[in-house]
């Protein structure tokens, strides 16, 4: 990877519809040139995927909650077991397996509380293998991104 590679991934992390004739124009490569280093970049698994980023709120999703999880028993089984259902919850938008007091902590967008609250019962209080929970209510999204470069 050149600093050229560098450069299209800066513009295509915040807005991954340009097209290349704008990255191109942008940058001083030309239109195939850039197509090719973009075909790379995503074979390669350097982009992972293009997505479009959605408006909570807009979508009815007006909290955010910040979740911290502790496990009972940290067996690479009971990890994966977790894992595998923090994948498949819908309201789940991040979830990271974290050093430190919490085993596991997560980010939720859910229409309110009592959407978080049946989330606690379905994933916290139903499940034997969680010691304890610590929720926090996220008061103002200051800054929400997920720009590497």
């Amino acid at each position: 990877m050149d600093d050229k590679d560098l450069e299209i991934l800066r513009l295509v992390q915040r807005d991954a519809r340009l097209t290349a004739d704008t990255i191109s124009q942008e940058i001083g490569l030309s239109s195939p040139a850039v197509q090719k280093r973009l075909k790379r970049l995503r074979e390669s698994g350097v982009i992972e995927r293009d997505i479009a980023v959605l408006s909570p709120s807009r979508l009815g999703r007006e909290m955010t909650i910040i979740v911290d999880v502790i496990l009972e028993r940290e067996s690479r089984r009971h990890l994966d077991e977790f894992k595998r259902k923090m994948r498949s919850a819908r309201c789940v938008q991040q979830c990271y397996y974290t050093t430190g007091e919490a085993d596991f902590t997560l980010i939720l967008t859910v229409r309110d509380i009592k959407e978080y609250e049946e989330f606690t019962q379905e994933h916290f209080f139903d499940e034997s293998n969680i010691s304890r929970f610590r929720t926090s209510v996220v008061m103002d999204r200051v800054k929400v991104s997920l720009d590497v470069l």
